[in-house]
């Protein structure tokens, strides 16, 4: 992973495709990345550690055929049983993978394996788990996932403590790991995890399921810019 690359570097909305018109990916990810988009969020859940099934690497690597000659990041979220199964399978499609804390008894592990096939390495974190769970996995964690929903589906309600839980996740990995939010980040929400100090920003309904998803995507990036 090229530690220069742009999404590394101030504040950017993910927009997570699992929401995206998938007959439409190529043609929306041309438009976002026209729009100013650097970074890509795919989600994939398993029906087992959530109630969803989602997308393998087949349509991951359908994403970064359409977003690396943009030079845009592709950032996997793993959300299974025995994460560690698929790294192998995600890793030649993805700039970054996270996995969840509560889905392995060895994160450090898992970590380890992501950093190895040359990606970033991130660590998801529900909204019910404390964050000193993390505190061990600090030298190995390159982006904490935050949950701001139980995670599972698009369009849940925002949970109101996330902006604090990034305050304190902060305080707990330091000033040389990004911190993602995701789930339910919108225009009503957006200020609050950005001035919070989350860098990434993933948002799935609040683009793709307006009727103008590149409009929406623009008027988020000003958002996470403070503009």
């Amino acid at each position: 992973m090229d530690r220069s690359h742009p999404a590394l570097t101030g504040t950017h909305v993910l927009p997570s495709v699992m929401s995206s018109d998938m007959l439409r990916l190529g043609e929306q990810i041309d438009a976002l990345a026209a729009a100013g988009a650097r970074a890509l969020h795919v989600d994939v859940m398993d029906n087992h550690f959530v109630p969803n099934l989602t997308v393998g690497p087949d349509f991951t690597a359908a994403v970064a055929r359409a977003a690396r000659p943009h030079g845009m990041l592709v950032d996997v979220h793993v959300m299974v049983e025995r994460p560690g199964n698929l790294i192998p399978l995600f890793a030649p499609h993805a700039d970054a993978i996270s996995v969840h804390v509560e889905a392995d008894p060895h994160p450090h592990r898992l970590l380890g394996a992501i950093r190895d096939a040359g990606l970033m390495a991130g660590i998801a974190i529900n909204p019910g788990t404390p964050v000193e769970a993390l505190s061990a996995l600090v030298p190995m964690i390159d982006y904490v996932n935050c949950m701001s929903v139980n995670p599972g589906f698009a369009g849940q309600s925002f949970v109101p403590q996330t902006p604090a839980k990034v305050r304190l996740l902060r305080d707990v990995v330091g000033d040389g790991v990004v911190i993602e939010v995701d789930g339910g980040v919108g225009p009503s929400t957006i200020d609050g995890v950005r001035d919070a100090g989350a860098q990434w920003l993933v948002s799935a309904s609040a683009i793709f399921g307006s009727d103008d998803p590149i409009a929406a995507y623009g008027d988020l990036a000003r958002g996470a810019r403070g503009e």
